[in-house]
Protein backbone atom coordinates (compact mmCIF):
# COMPACT_ATOMS: atom_id res chain seq x y z
CA UNK A 1 0.00 0.00 0.00
CA UNK A 2 1.47 3.41 -0.94
CA UNK A 3 2.49 5.60 2.01
CA UNK A 4 -0.12 8.28 1.23
CA UNK A 5 -2.91 5.83 2.02
CA UNK A 6 -1.31 5.03 5.38
CA UNK A 7 -0.60 8.52 6.71
CA UNK A 8 -2.09 11.98 6.85
CA UNK A 9 -1.00 14.26 4.01
CA UNK A 10 -0.68 17.98 4.46
CA UNK A 11 -2.01 18.88 1.00
CA UNK A 12 -3.87 16.80 -1.58
CA UNK A 13 -4.15 18.56 -4.94
CA UNK A 14 -6.72 17.32 -7.46
CA UNK A 15 -5.78 18.41 -10.98
CA UNK A 16 -2.33 18.46 -12.60
CA UNK A 17 -2.70 21.53 -14.80
CA UNK A 18 -0.52 24.62 -14.28
CA UNK A 19 -2.45 25.84 -11.22
CA UNK A 20 -2.42 22.48 -9.47
CA UNK A 21 1.25 21.79 -10.17
CA UNK A 22 2.18 25.31 -9.04
CA UNK A 23 0.39 24.68 -5.73
CA UNK A 24 2.18 21.34 -5.38
CA UNK A 25 5.60 22.90 -6.03
CA UNK A 26 4.96 25.75 -3.61
CA UNK A 27 3.58 23.47 -0.92
CA UNK A 28 6.52 21.08 -1.17
CA UNK A 29 8.96 24.00 -0.93
CA UNK A 30 7.13 25.07 2.24
CA UNK A 31 7.79 21.65 3.74
CA UNK A 32 4.23 20.37 3.33
CA UNK A 33 3.74 16.70 2.47
CA UNK A 34 1.93 16.90 -0.87
CA UNK A 35 0.28 14.55 -3.34
CA UNK A 36 -1.32 15.32 -6.72
CA UNK A 37 -4.20 13.32 -8.21
CA UNK A 38 -4.92 13.56 -11.95
CA UNK A 39 -7.60 11.58 -13.76
CA UNK A 40 -6.22 12.17 -17.28
CA UNK A 41 -3.43 9.84 -18.39
CA UNK A 42 -0.70 11.04 -20.73
CA UNK A 43 0.08 14.60 -21.90
CA UNK A 44 -2.46 17.20 -20.80
CA UNK A 45 -3.53 19.77 -23.38
CA UNK A 46 -6.13 22.52 -23.26
CA UNK A 47 -7.73 24.94 -25.71
CA UNK A 48 -6.08 28.21 -24.76
CA UNK A 49 -4.34 31.16 -26.40
CA UNK A 50 -0.91 30.04 -25.10
CA UNK A 51 0.45 33.55 -24.62
CA UNK A 52 2.14 33.94 -21.22
CA UNK A 53 2.13 37.47 -19.85
CA UNK A 54 5.39 38.79 -18.35
CA UNK A 55 4.04 38.17 -14.83
CA UNK A 56 3.46 34.51 -15.71
CA UNK A 57 6.99 34.14 -17.09
CA UNK A 58 8.40 35.56 -13.84
CA UNK A 59 6.17 33.37 -11.66
CA UNK A 60 7.28 30.27 -13.55
CA UNK A 61 10.92 31.27 -13.15
CA UNK A 62 10.34 31.55 -9.39
CA UNK A 63 9.18 27.92 -9.51
CA UNK A 64 12.29 26.88 -11.46
CA UNK A 65 10.35 26.46 -14.71
CA UNK A 66 11.56 27.96 -18.01
CA UNK A 67 9.45 26.55 -20.87
CA UNK A 68 10.66 26.91 -24.48
CA UNK A 69 8.67 29.17 -26.75
CA UNK A 70 8.67 32.42 -28.71
CA UNK A 71 9.28 35.82 -27.13
CA UNK A 72 6.26 38.15 -27.12
CA UNK A 73 6.82 41.92 -26.94
CA UNK A 74 3.22 43.03 -26.56
CA UNK A 75 -0.40 42.90 -27.73
CA UNK A 76 -1.83 44.12 -31.04
CA UNK A 77 -5.56 44.63 -31.65
CA UNK A 78 -6.60 44.40 -35.29
CA UNK A 79 -9.80 44.99 -37.24
CA UNK A 80 -9.55 45.22 -41.02
CA UNK A 81 -6.80 47.73 -41.91
CA UNK A 82 -6.65 49.18 -38.39
CA UNK A 83 -4.07 48.06 -35.83
CA UNK A 84 -3.37 49.26 -32.28
CA UNK A 85 -0.19 48.01 -30.55
CA UNK A 86 1.04 48.16 -26.98
CA UNK A 87 4.44 46.90 -25.83
CA UNK A 88 5.03 45.28 -22.46
CA UNK A 89 7.01 47.55 -20.13
CA UNK A 90 7.97 44.95 -17.53
CA UNK A 91 9.82 42.57 -19.86
CA UNK A 92 8.76 40.12 -22.55
CA UNK A 93 6.01 37.55 -22.40
CA UNK A 94 6.30 34.19 -24.11
CA UNK A 95 4.22 32.12 -26.49
CA UNK A 96 4.36 28.51 -25.26
CA UNK A 97 2.56 25.41 -26.48
CA UNK A 98 0.34 24.24 -23.65
CA UNK A 99 1.81 20.76 -23.87
CA UNK A 100 5.32 22.24 -23.44
CA UNK A 101 4.25 24.25 -20.41
CA UNK A 102 2.63 21.17 -18.93
CA UNK A 103 5.71 19.02 -19.55
CA UNK A 104 8.06 21.56 -17.94
CA UNK A 105 5.88 21.92 -14.84
CA UNK A 106 5.51 18.15 -14.53
CA UNK A 107 9.29 17.73 -14.82
CA UNK A 108 9.76 20.23 -11.99
CA UNK A 109 7.25 18.32 -9.85
CA UNK A 110 9.06 15.05 -10.56
CA UNK A 111 12.43 16.61 -9.66
CA UNK A 112 10.92 17.78 -6.38
CA UNK A 113 9.85 14.21 -5.60
CA UNK A 114 6.14 15.06 -5.45
CA UNK A 115 4.05 11.98 -6.30
CA UNK A 116 1.40 12.31 -9.01
CA UNK A 117 -1.25 9.62 -8.77
CA UNK A 118 -3.30 8.52 -11.79
CA UNK A 119 -6.64 8.58 -10.02
CA UNK A 120 -10.19 9.83 -10.58
CA UNK A 121 -11.66 11.10 -7.32
CA UNK A 122 -14.97 9.49 -6.41
CA UNK A 123 -15.73 10.47 -2.79
CA UNK A 124 -14.90 13.56 -0.75
CA UNK A 125 -15.73 13.76 2.96
CA UNK A 126 -14.79 16.79 5.03
CA UNK A 127 -14.18 16.38 8.76
CA UNK A 128 -13.19 18.84 11.47
CA UNK A 129 -9.45 18.20 11.16
CA UNK A 130 -9.10 16.69 7.69
CA UNK A 131 -10.58 15.92 4.30
CA UNK A 132 -10.87 12.27 3.30
CA UNK A 133 -10.67 11.60 -0.44
CA UNK A 134 -11.31 7.99 -1.43
CA UNK A 135 -9.71 6.83 1.82
CA UNK A 136 -6.76 9.24 1.66
CA UNK A 137 -6.59 11.76 4.49
CA UNK A 138 -5.22 15.28 4.09
CA UNK A 139 -5.26 18.42 6.21
CA UNK A 140 -6.27 20.38 3.10
CA UNK A 141 -7.78 19.53 -0.28
CA UNK A 142 -7.08 21.81 -3.25
CA UNK A 143 -9.42 21.61 -6.23
CA UNK A 144 -7.49 22.54 -9.37
CA UNK A 145 -9.56 20.47 -11.76
CA UNK A 146 -10.73 23.04 -14.26
CA UNK A 147 -13.80 24.98 -15.40
CA UNK A 148 -16.27 22.22 -14.54
CA UNK A 149 -14.60 21.17 -11.31
CA UNK A 150 -15.76 17.94 -9.68
CA UNK A 151 -14.17 19.03 -6.38
CA UNK A 152 -16.22 22.24 -6.51
CA UNK A 153 -19.41 20.20 -6.89
CA UNK A 154 -18.40 17.76 -4.14
CA UNK A 155 -17.74 20.68 -1.78
CA UNK A 156 -21.19 22.10 -2.50
CA UNK A 157 -19.85 25.42 -3.81
CA UNK A 158 -22.49 26.90 -6.08
CA UNK A 159 -22.00 28.38 -9.55
CA UNK A 160 -24.34 31.23 -10.48
CA UNK A 161 -25.84 31.29 -13.99
CA UNK A 162 -23.91 33.40 -16.50
CA UNK A 163 -25.65 35.99 -18.66
CA UNK A 164 -23.36 35.34 -21.62
CA UNK A 165 -21.97 31.99 -22.72
CA UNK A 166 -18.76 31.90 -24.72
CA UNK A 167 -16.65 29.04 -26.07
CA UNK A 168 -13.05 28.74 -27.19
CA UNK A 169 -11.45 26.75 -30.04
CA UNK A 170 -7.74 26.42 -30.85
CA UNK A 171 -5.58 24.98 -33.64
CA UNK A 172 -1.87 25.33 -34.59
CA UNK A 173 -0.47 26.05 -38.04
CA UNK A 174 2.96 25.58 -39.62
CA UNK A 175 3.29 29.30 -40.34
CA UNK A 176 6.24 31.51 -39.40
CA UNK A 177 5.09 34.36 -37.11
CA UNK A 178 4.75 37.71 -38.86
CA UNK A 179 5.29 39.59 -35.61
CA UNK A 180 6.41 39.06 -32.02
CA UNK A 181 3.11 40.47 -30.74
CA UNK A 182 0.00 38.47 -29.87
CA UNK A 183 -2.52 39.60 -32.49
CA UNK A 184 -6.16 39.90 -31.44
CA UNK A 185 -8.42 40.12 -34.49
CA UNK A 186 -11.89 41.51 -33.75
CA UNK A 187 -15.05 40.57 -35.65
CA UNK A 188 -18.67 41.32 -34.75
CA UNK A 189 -19.24 38.19 -32.65
CA UNK A 190 -15.78 36.69 -32.12
CA UNK A 191 -12.09 37.35 -31.56
CA UNK A 192 -9.17 35.40 -33.03
CA UNK A 193 -5.91 35.27 -31.09
CA UNK A 194 -2.74 34.60 -33.07
CA UNK A 195 0.19 33.63 -30.83
CA UNK A 196 3.71 32.81 -32.02
CA UNK A 197 4.82 29.66 -30.16
CA UNK A 198 7.99 28.86 -32.14
CA UNK A 199 9.97 30.09 -35.13
CA UNK A 200 7.73 28.13 -37.49
CA UNK A 201 4.42 27.68 -35.65
CA UNK A 202 1.55 29.89 -34.57
CA UNK A 203 -1.49 29.06 -32.49
CA UNK A 204 -4.89 30.41 -33.48
CA UNK A 205 -7.55 30.53 -30.76
CA UNK A 206 -11.07 31.79 -31.46
CA UNK A 207 -13.47 32.95 -28.77
CA UNK A 208 -17.13 33.36 -29.63
CA UNK A 209 -20.66 33.31 -28.27
CA UNK A 210 -21.64 31.21 -31.31
CA UNK A 211 -21.02 27.50 -30.84
CA UNK A 212 -20.04 26.50 -34.38
CA UNK A 213 -17.02 24.61 -35.85
CA UNK A 214 -13.55 26.15 -36.07
CA UNK A 215 -13.58 26.63 -39.86
CA UNK A 216 -16.94 28.39 -39.67
CA UNK A 217 -15.53 30.70 -37.00
CA UNK A 218 -12.40 31.34 -39.06
CA UNK A 219 -14.55 32.56 -41.95
CA UNK A 220 -15.24 35.68 -39.86
CA UNK A 221 -11.56 36.60 -40.31
CA UNK A 222 -10.86 36.35 -44.07
CA UNK A 223 -7.51 38.18 -43.96
CA UNK A 224 -6.26 35.87 -41.23
CA UNK A 225 -7.64 32.77 -42.96
CA UNK A 226 -5.62 33.56 -46.09
CA UNK A 227 -2.40 33.42 -44.03
CA UNK A 228 -3.08 29.96 -42.65
CA UNK A 229 -1.82 26.96 -44.59
CA UNK A 230 -0.94 23.65 -42.96
CA UNK A 231 -2.61 22.79 -39.65
CA UNK A 232 -0.32 20.86 -37.31
CA UNK A 233 -2.73 20.07 -34.50
CA UNK A 234 -6.31 19.01 -34.02
CA UNK A 235 -8.96 21.49 -32.98
CA UNK A 236 -9.47 21.60 -29.23
CA UNK A 237 -12.40 23.30 -27.53
CA UNK A 238 -13.44 24.58 -24.10
CA UNK A 239 -16.49 26.16 -22.57
CA UNK A 240 -18.78 27.59 -21.60
CA UNK A 241 -16.05 29.84 -20.22
CA UNK A 242 -17.87 31.98 -17.64
CA UNK A 243 -17.95 30.31 -14.20
CA UNK A 244 -19.43 32.60 -11.54
CA UNK A 245 -18.32 30.74 -8.42
CA UNK A 246 -19.82 31.86 -5.10
CA UNK A 247 -16.68 31.15 -3.07
CA UNK A 248 -13.24 29.61 -3.13
CA UNK A 249 -13.01 28.20 0.39
CA UNK A 250 -15.24 25.94 2.41
CA UNK A 251 -13.60 24.58 5.53
CA UNK A 252 -10.47 22.72 4.45
CA UNK A 253 -11.30 22.66 0.75
CA UNK A 254 -9.88 25.41 -1.47
CA UNK A 255 -10.21 26.11 -5.20
CA UNK A 256 -7.56 27.46 -7.56
CA UNK A 257 -7.17 28.05 -11.30
CA UNK A 258 -10.27 27.82 -13.48
CA UNK A 259 -12.07 25.88 -10.74
CA UNK A 260 -12.01 29.01 -8.57
CA UNK A 261 -14.06 31.01 -11.07
CA UNK A 262 -13.50 32.34 -14.56
CA UNK A 263 -14.64 35.40 -16.46
CA UNK A 264 -13.29 34.93 -19.99
CA UNK A 265 -10.08 34.28 -21.93
CA UNK A 266 -10.45 37.62 -23.72
CA UNK A 267 -7.50 39.30 -22.00
CA UNK A 268 -5.21 36.26 -22.09
CA UNK A 269 -3.74 36.41 -18.59
CA UNK A 270 -5.45 33.35 -17.07
CA UNK A 271 -2.20 31.50 -16.36
CA UNK A 272 -0.66 34.55 -14.68
CA UNK A 273 -3.67 34.94 -12.37
CA UNK A 274 -3.70 31.21 -11.60
CA UNK A 275 0.00 31.23 -10.66
CA UNK A 276 -0.45 34.28 -8.44
CA UNK A 277 -3.45 32.68 -6.73
CA UNK A 278 -1.53 29.41 -6.28
CA UNK A 279 1.23 31.30 -4.47
CA UNK A 280 -1.30 32.99 -2.18
CA UNK A 281 -3.04 29.69 -1.48
CA UNK A 282 0.22 28.08 -0.38
CA UNK A 283 0.97 31.07 1.88
CA UNK A 284 -2.43 30.68 3.56
CA UNK A 285 -1.91 26.94 4.12
CA UNK A 286 1.63 27.43 5.40
CA UNK A 287 0.33 29.82 8.05
CA UNK A 288 -2.64 27.62 8.89
CA UNK A 289 -5.15 30.28 7.79
CA UNK A 290 -7.06 28.83 4.81
CA UNK A 291 -9.92 31.30 5.43
CA UNK A 292 -7.61 34.13 4.33
CA UNK A 293 -7.37 32.72 0.82
CA UNK A 294 -10.75 34.11 -0.26
CA UNK A 295 -9.61 37.68 0.23
CA UNK A 296 -6.18 36.95 -1.27
CA UNK A 297 -7.74 35.43 -4.39
CA UNK A 298 -10.00 38.44 -4.77
CA UNK A 299 -7.02 40.79 -4.52
CA UNK A 300 -4.76 39.06 -7.06
CA UNK A 301 -7.58 38.54 -9.57
CA UNK A 302 -9.44 41.86 -9.17
CA UNK A 303 -7.68 43.81 -11.92
CA UNK A 304 -8.09 41.00 -14.43
CA UNK A 305 -11.76 40.50 -13.56
CA UNK A 306 -12.59 44.19 -13.90
CA UNK A 307 -10.84 44.70 -17.25
CA UNK A 308 -12.15 41.44 -18.69
CA UNK A 309 -15.70 42.20 -17.56
CA UNK A 310 -15.48 45.63 -19.18
CA UNK A 311 -14.38 44.17 -22.51
CA UNK A 312 -17.13 41.55 -22.30
CA UNK A 313 -19.65 44.34 -21.80
CA UNK A 314 -18.33 45.94 -25.01
CA UNK A 315 -18.46 42.58 -26.78
CA UNK A 316 -22.20 42.20 -26.15
CA UNK A 317 -23.00 45.05 -28.57
CA UNK A 318 -21.69 44.71 -32.15
CA UNK A 319 -21.75 48.51 -32.46
CA UNK A 320 -19.60 48.98 -29.35
CA UNK A 321 -17.36 46.05 -30.29
CA UNK A 322 -16.63 47.66 -33.67
CA UNK A 323 -15.33 50.72 -31.81
CA UNK A 324 -12.79 48.83 -29.65
CA UNK A 325 -9.90 48.79 -32.12
CA UNK A 326 -10.45 52.34 -33.49
CA UNK A 327 -10.62 53.64 -29.92
CA UNK A 328 -7.46 51.77 -28.90
CA UNK A 329 -5.72 53.24 -31.94
CA UNK A 330 -6.88 56.80 -31.15
CA UNK A 331 -5.91 56.49 -27.48
CA UNK A 332 -2.59 54.59 -27.49
CA UNK A 333 -1.66 55.70 -23.96
CA UNK A 334 -4.93 54.34 -22.55
CA UNK A 335 -4.59 51.11 -24.52
CA UNK A 336 -0.98 50.71 -23.40
CA UNK A 337 -1.90 51.33 -19.77
CA UNK A 338 -4.64 48.67 -19.88
CA UNK A 339 -2.34 46.11 -21.52
CA UNK A 340 0.38 46.73 -18.94
CA UNK A 341 -2.07 46.52 -16.06
CA UNK A 342 -2.76 42.96 -17.24
CA UNK A 343 0.88 42.18 -18.10
CA UNK A 344 1.97 42.69 -14.50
Amino acid sequence: MPRWWRCMLDVLVVGAGPAGLAVALGAARAGLDTLVCERRAGPIDKACGEGLMPAAVRALADLGVDPPGHEIRGIAYRRGPLTARAEFRSGPGRGVRRTCLQAELRAAVDRAGIPVLDHRVAEVRQQADRVVVDGMGARYLVGADGLHSAIRRAAGIAVRPAALHRWGLRRHYAVAPETDFVEVHWADHAEAYVTPVSADTIGVAILSSERVPFDSQLANFPELARRLTTPVSEVRGAGPLRQRVRGRVTGRILLVGDAAGYVDALTGEGVAVSLAAASELVRCLRTGRPENYERAWSRVSRRSRLITSGLLWARRSPVVARAVVPTARRLPAVFGAAVNQLAG
